[in-house]
């Protein structure tokens, strides 16, 4: 494989690292960065999926006391309890709509124009809900009822279109329900972990007849570069949601989603 191949899974490991945990879209960047790469066929298509588990894998790592604190508890910890039921729940909705609508969104909805317009609507929802949202009343993820977990799911099947964004939709559905920015950004953290798991395990189960054994060292070097990318903007992110709004989010997603519709109304 030529240095280029190499350079691209590089480049496209970082943008997935950098942009799964930002309410940006991860799916809508690597769209359009794979676009202006050339960085496309059955290779893409599964090296897009794996490189995921490169960002979830750097959650694991980072929240690893949590999560073995919750896993050693549950049986006798009320808290480690509620924490494992509020994920559980939250992820149930997007784990049936996925299963059900996996091929239609692949195959209708992956489109620069949906990334363009996702981008732009979520920008200004941002903006609205940091302008309106109601004060914080949650301020721990074991304190989250059973219907606002299910609610919280609920707003991270809007992010089935591409460019809404994962994070976003938990993190911002999270916040008109009353949760916290800190308490907000950290369950989207965990949330991802079964979802991205289950999204990833789906889809590599689709395109399991495109994949390469030869790939394999493409792959390795994108899902390193996610992992590493995505450590350091987690630790941003925690500190940065603790003093500061997702304003700045919002009115990047507007400024990409118009430019990049200016971009494919020319080549059009």
């Amino acid at each position: 494989m030529s240095e280029q191949i190499f350079l691209q899974a590089i480049i496209l490991g970082i943008v997935e690292g950098v942009t799964e945990f930002l309410p940006v879209s991860s799916t809508g960047h690597l769209i359009v960065a794979g676009e202006f790469l050339g960085f496309s066929g059955p290779l893409a298509t599964v090296f897009d999926v794996v490189i995921q588990l490169g960002a979830i894998l750097a959650i694991c790592v980072l929240y690893a006391r949590k999560l073995f604190g919750v896993a050693f508890g549950l049986v006798d910890d009320p808290a480690a309890r509620n924490f494992a039921i509020a994920i559980l729940i939250a992820f149930l909705p997007a784990a049936a709509l996925g299963f059900l609508l996996h091929d239609f969104i692949k195959q209708v909805l992956f489109s620069p124009l949906v990334v363009c317009a996702s981008l732009i609507l979520g920008g200004f929802a941002i903006l609205a809900i940091e302008r309106w949202r109601p004060e914080p009343r949650i301020g721990a993820i074991e304190s989250l009822t059973p219907l606002t977990s299910f609610q919280i799911g609920l707003f991270q099947c809007l992010a089935m279109i591409p460019g809404v964004s994962r994070s976003g939709a938990t993190i911002l559905g999270a916040l008109t329900l009353g949760v916290d920015r800190k308490t907000a950004a950290e369950f989207s953290f965990f949330l991802a972990i079964p979802t991205m798991f289950g999204a990833t395990a789906l889809d590599l189960w689709k395109n399991r007849h495109i994949l390469n054994p030869d790939d394999s060292a493409v792959i390795a070097l994108g899902f390193v570069a996610a992992f590493i990318s995505a450590i350091v903007v987690v630790r941003w992110l925690v500190n940065f949601v603790s003093r500061h709004s997702f304003a700045v989010f919002g009115w990047y997603r507007i400024l990409f989603g118009a430019a990049l519709a200016v971009h494919f109304t020319w080549l059009a």
